[in-house]
C-alpha cells in the first residue's frame, strides 16, 4: 500500500476565468448531477441526510429502503418510536443517536409545521440533527435554492484546487457563493461533491483522469 500523502498547503484562488472553465468541464462531464441518495419528497430527503453522516450513501440507502417503506411520513414515523427506526438503521454509523433525532425532528414536523418540511434554514436547523450542511442540502435538492453544503470532499476540493480556500467549512461556502457564477450555482454542489467522491480523492487524487486539471492549482498535480 502506497504511503499517505503529506498535506499540501491550500492553492492559491482561482482567477474568475479559471473557476469558470473548472466548473464548465464538470458541466460537461455531468450535465445532470443528482443526489446518490434514496429520497421521495423533502421529508424522506431530509431523513436520508440527517442518516448519512459519518455513513456512505450506499449504506443509507440500504437502510432507508425499509425504514421509508414502514414511516414514509412525519407523523407515521414519530409513531414507529426510537426501537422501531433503530431496528432499520443499525448497519449505519452513529445509529442510536441518530433513531433518536428522526423521531424527534418527526415529531416537530408534525408538531410546528403540519407535517411538512419549511422552505426555512432557520426552521430546518432547529430539527435535531439538522446542522448547516444538512439545511444546504435539503433547501438545494428540496427547494431549488441554489446553496452549497460543504462536506469534506468540498472542503478538500476548495482548498486543493484553488477553488475556493478557507480555513474553515463556512469560509469555503461563503467564498464560493461569492465566486461562483450564478448559472452554474444551482448545480456546483453537487458537481463538486461527486468530483471529490470519485475523482479528486483524499488520499490519492486521480488527476490523469480529471476533467478540470487544465484549470486546478493544485501543486501535486500527477499524470498516470
Amino acid at each position: 500500500m502506497a504511503a499517505p500523502r503529506p498535506p499540501t498547503p491550500p492553492a492559491c484562488a482561482m482567477s474568475p476565468a479559471e473557476l469558470r472553465g473548472f466548473l464548465e468541464a464538470l458541466q460537461h462531464a455531468n450535465p445532470n448531477p443528482r443526489s446518490e441518495l434514496e429520497y421521495a419528497d423533502p421529508f424522506t430527503l431530509l431523513v436520508a441526510v440527517v442518516l448519512s453522516a459519518q455513513a456512505t450513501d450506499v449504506s443509507v440507502n440500504k437502510a432507508t429502503r425499509t425504514l421509508f417503506a414502514e414511516a414514509p411520513t412525519p407523523a407515521a414515523m414519530a409513531a414507529l418510536g426510537v426501537d422501531g427506526v433503530a431496528k432499520h438503521i443499525r448497519t449505519i454509523g452513529l445509529w442510536q443517536g441518530k433513531a433518536r433525532n428522526v423521531v424527534e425532528l418527526s415529531r416537530l414536523l408534525v408538531e410546528r409545521h403540519g407535517g411538512h418540511v419549511p422552505h426555512d434554514r432557520a426552521a430546518l436547523e432547529a430539527l435535531p440533527g439538522v446542522g448547516r450542511k444538512t439545511a444546504n442540502v435539503v433547501l438545494n435538492v428540496a427547494f431549488g435554492e441554489p446553496t452549497i453544503a460543504v462536506d469534506t470532499h468540498i472542503f478538500r476540493l476548495g482548498n486543493r484546487t484553488g477553488i475556493a480556500p478557507g480555513k474553515t467549512p463556512l469560509d469555503v461556502e461563503n467564498a464560493l457563493l461569492a465566486r461562483v457564477p450564478p448559472d452554474l450555482l444551482m448545480h456546483a454542489h453537487h458537481w463538486l461533491i461527486l468530483h471529490g467522491r470519485y475523482v479528486c480523492k483524499a488520499r490519492t487524487p486521480e488527476c490523469w483522469r480529471c476533467a478540470a486539471a487544465e484549470w486546478c492549482k493544485y501543486a501535486g498535480k500527477e499524470s498516470k
